[in-house]
């Protein structure tokens, strides 16, 4: 017997939830309303992009589902705890167990190699230098970049920084891992490299959200919610 598509979504764990969501900056005839009555559900093996012109809250959306900010109404889970009015230390610890970014600019260490870099995200984890170092390495043979790891940022061209980045975020094993324009500082041939790994990087476990202005990357997702205006306009599934 063949599961229905509601009994399926069910199955699936949900990651995170915007319910109702609204962000509103400054008060009275300035107040300005970046978000209006968002609501959004990522759940484990989605491959998400949100996209949309600037000015149309995507940005916003990225601080509120990166848990760096709150929302003036509404309510954000992770996981099953509601984070939206959890104080800023709390929300640092959920943020950390969670998410992890890859941003435009790689922010990547000159003076350490990939591996250092990637070590860094764990410096604070309770872990011996040994595993720290080996957990770093399955990180960066998971981007394809095992035999780089010994070459400083300076030595990369930008589509391996990116991975590199890709590699530091996937090291601390978020369940989300949200990407703000991740092929924006790279040429069509490292983009599509660097959308290859991305896509292959939603499991059982992890859901992949990228963040885009452009609609070709936008497109190269399995998911693809389209916003305008604070709102949400489109909510569409383009593949398997």
């Amino acid at each position: 017997m063949i599961a229905s598509s509601s009994t399926q979504s069910l199955e699936i764990p949900t990651l995170m939830e915007l319910s109702h969501v609204s962000r509103v900056y400054g008060t009275g005839e300035a107040a300005v309303w970046a978000l209006r009555d968002v609501s959004l559900i990522i759940r484990a093996g989605d491959f998400v992009s949100i996209v949309g012109p600037s000015g149309s809250g995507k940005s916003t959306m990225l601080g509120l589902l990166g848990c760096l900010d709150v929302p003036t109404e509404g309510t954000i889970t992770v996981g099953d705890e509601e984070v939206t009015r959890l104080a800023d230390a709390a929300r640092t610890r959920v943020r950390g167990k969670s998410i992890g970014f890859v941003f435009q600019q790689f922010h990547l260490i000159p003076h350490l190699d990939a591996l250092g870099n990637v070590e860094t995200a764990l410096l604070y984890r309770s872990l011996k230098p040994a595993e720290r170092r080996e957990r770093a390495m399955a990180s960066l043979e998971q981007v394809g970049l095992g035999r780089r790891a010994d070459h400083r940022p300076v030595q990369l061209s930008g589509g391996e920084q990116q991975r590199v980045a890709l590699a530091r975020a996937l090291v601390t094993e978020p369940k989300i891992l949200l990407a703000d324009e991740p092929t924006g500082a790279l040429d069509t041939k490292n983009a599509a490299n660097v959308m290859e790994i991305l896509s292959g990087l939603r499991s059982t476990e992890r859901a992949v959200v990228i963040v885009t202005h452009d609609t070709s990357i936008a497109n190269s997702a399995a998911r693809k919610v389209s916003m305008l205006d604070g709102g949400i306009v489109s909510d569409e599934v383009l593949r398997p």
